[in-house]
């Protein structure tokens, strides 16, 4: 397998590793957005949130918590970001699911907003019945 993710997990790439258990991993980012910007991704290969399995999903959940946590206690940042993408089309760089924790701070001068545009009532709710009957 030729997955970025998948050569860190098996200590054939280098990286700067804080958690490790026995299904999930955490790693900082090499291109942090701001310092404190890490990676918690499953062991299990899944390229996407349409792959991964619950069990998977929610382990890595979990573990996202506890780190979110230890980035409050260590780095005491304002706020932070919870960051997961699927697909090119969504900016996903790496095809292993993997979820983004990135400690904010008022000023830092970094985006992560979009324009506030009224939707149109209707379709929202056509929409949410589609999704709603596809559950």
């Amino acid at each position: 397998m030729d997955c970025v993710f998948c050569k860190i997990r098996d200590g054939v790439i280098p990286s700067v590793r804080i958690y490790d258990d026995e299904g999930t991993f955490a790693i900082m980012d090499i291109n942090p957005l701001n310092e404190g910007h890490l990676l918690v991704i499953p062991k299990a290969h899944a390229a996407t949130i349409y792959d991964i399995t619950e069990n998977d999903l929610g382990r890595s959940a979990v573990v996202a918590k506890r780190i979110a946590l230890a980035v409050q206690r260590a780095l005491r940042p304002d706020g932070l970001n919870l960051l997961q993408a699927n697909g090119a089309a969504a900016f996903q760089s790496v095809p292993h699911f993997h979820l983004h924790l990135i400690p904010r701070w008022n000023g830092d001068g970094k985006g992560f907003d979009w324009k506030l545009v009224k939707g149109d009532p209707e379709k929202i709710r056509a929409t949410g019945q589609t999704i709603r009957a596809a559950l």
